[in-house]
């Protein structure tokens, strides 16, 4: 039985982040992709170098969290609240560890991607934005639908 880390979900959204990046939607898609990247049971993936549930490279969504012109505003006081120096190898070491920490830079990940948020009956369309933020490099879509749709049916949707 996966756990999910709603604790996680909730304590970034509550506490750190701004209300305007708080919905159903954004839940959602932060379980499904948790879902597809680690199934919620790997902080480190296992033969690659990614980090947290959500799978962040170094040199890939934890840099461009931190310096995209959309998040970097956002990300770099938190860092500062959560006491982390703002500097990508640090940052990257600490998601392995930090369940809130690796939350907040997922849902500003989500936030990099153009358009709104998908809805609970949009699996194709959540597809192709978690692609596109996220650009796995071996993407499988055959275990998404049911994983999107279990997302949906935690937030209660």
């Amino acid at each position: 039985m996966i756990t999910f880390p709603f604790h996680a979900i909730h304590a970034a959204s509550m506490a750190l982040l701004p209300p305007k990046m708080v919905s159903a939607p954004a839940e959602a898609m932060l379980i499904a992709i948790g879902l597809q990247e680690s199934r919620f049971e790997h902080r480190r993936q296992i033969g690659g170098p990614a980090r947290g549930f959500w799978q962040f490279e170094q040199g890939g969504g934890v840099r461009g969290v931190m310096e995209h012109p959309a998040t970097a505003p956002i990300i770099l006081p938190i860092l500062d609240r959560l006491q982390y120096e703002p500097v990508v190898p640090v940052v990257y070491s600490a998601l392995e560890h930090n369940d809130i920490l690796a939350c907040i830079f997922a849902r500003l990940l989500l936030w990099t991607v153009p358009g709104p948020l998908p809805g609970p009956s949009d699996a194709h369309g959540a597809w192709e934005y978690y692609v596109e933020g996220w650009r796995p490099g071996k993407p499988h879509r055959q275990t998404w639908d049911d994983f999107y749709a279990r997302a949906w049916q935690e937030v209660g949707s």
